[in-house]
């Protein structure tokens, strides 16, 4: 018997283990993974609650990007978020000079409104 053969109908290779040809299947390369807290996040959302996504991805070697890219997306989504809210509410780092627990509250409000919003916008999504 043959060690290795390729069946054209289904254009997959196969290789003699004991008595048997299995398919030489492998998984796609993935990129290194980068992401940090908010694609652990959408990670973790997928794995429990929309498993098919998160099956489709991990199949597909495109999880890591997918992870990779939501994580960026967030972070600088959040930043862009707290930038703004904090221009919007006078929060300047003149405030910081003069009233720093003022400006601490002030920022823990605003970066904890942002990532609310992170979260929703790009974390919880229902469909991606």
């Amino acid at each position: 018997m043959k060690k290795h053969i390729y069946d054209e109908k289904n254009g997959l290779s196969y290789t003699l283990q004991g008595d048997y040809y299995l398919p030489d299947l492998a998984l796609p390369e993935e990129e290194p993974a980068a992401y940090g807290k908010y694609g652990m996040l959408r990670r973790t959302f997928l794995e429990e609650h929309r498993k098919g996504i998160y099956t489709t991805l991990l199949v597909q070697g495109k999880l890591v990007e997918h992870l990779n890219q939501t994580d960026r997306e967030a972070n600088e989504r959040m930043e862009l978020l707290v930038r703004q809210m904090a221009d919007n509410q006078g929060v300047t780092e003149q405030l910081k000079e003069e009233n720093q627990m003022l400006w601490v509250g002030l920022m823990n409000s605003i970066k904890s409104a942002a990532e609310e919003i992170v979260l929703q916008e790009l974390i919880y999504l229902e469909d991606n």
